[in-house]
């Protein structure tokens, strides 16, 4: 039962996200460790994700790559888990779930590597400036206890990491909104097991890493 849904990651990566995920959602599901360097560029892993990179989540015969599109993808996958609104009520859920995958991430990537565009060049980029982005992000996050309403979603789980490894990392100013937010969606149960898990995962790695 395991084998149907099997993630590939590696504890330092944004596999934590999906990890998160899967144990929000509660399926039964194996872990392949990918470690860095020829594992990520073997034949084998690139016939999984031609782009060599961790997470993936293979559920039967599905692959799924891009964290936002796993979280999407295991909210819709297994519905008992209660992680996606409505259908008719998903406009929200979607808006910060990719928000969060485009604007928020290119912005603070940009920032951080010292590529912010002047003002003649926000026009051609799709966050437009880092402080439309965090000042938007700042009211959507004050806005409601969770991100797309009174119920903690699949969008929680991906926006949440980005800002708690923002606040953790220093890319993001530790405001009460976002500090706030952030303790909020991780005082959870599935986000503390999947946090132990990863970071036994993190020390097995280490110890068999060449000195």
């Amino acid at each position: 039962m395991h084998d149907s849904l099997v993630l590939y990651t590696n504890p330092m990566s944004r596999g934590r996200i999906a990890r998160w995920m899967l144990e929000e959602v509660g399926a039964p599901y194996r872990t392949e460790v990918i470690d860095y360097g020829p594992a990520m560029k073997s034949p084998e892993f690139l016939a999984i994700n031609p782009m060599g990179k961790v997470p993936v989540i293979r559920h039967g015969t599905t692959i799924v790559t891009e964290c936002a599109a796993i979280c999407a993808y295991l909210a819709d996958a297994f519905p008992e888990a209660d992680l996606a609104p409505p259908l008719t009520k998903r406009g929200v859920y979607y808006r910060w779930l990719f928000f969060a995958a485009g604007p928020l991430e290119a912005a603070v990537t940009d920032r951080d590597l010292g590529m912010e565009p002047n003002i003649e060049q926000q026009g051609r980029v799709g966050y437009g400036s880092i402080e439309a982005v965090l000042e938007t992000l700042e009211q959507a996050v004050s806005v409601s206890e969770f991100i797309a309403g009174a119920h903690f979603s699949a969008a929680d789980v991906y926006l949440g990491s980005h800002i708690g490894w923002g606040l953790q990392f220093g890319s993001l100013e530790a405001c009460p909104a976002f500090s706030d937010y952030w303790e909020r969606v991780s005082n959870r149960e599935a986000y503390r097991r999947a946090t132990t898990l990863d970071d036994q995962a993190m020390a097995s790695v280490a110890k068999h890493q060449p000195i």
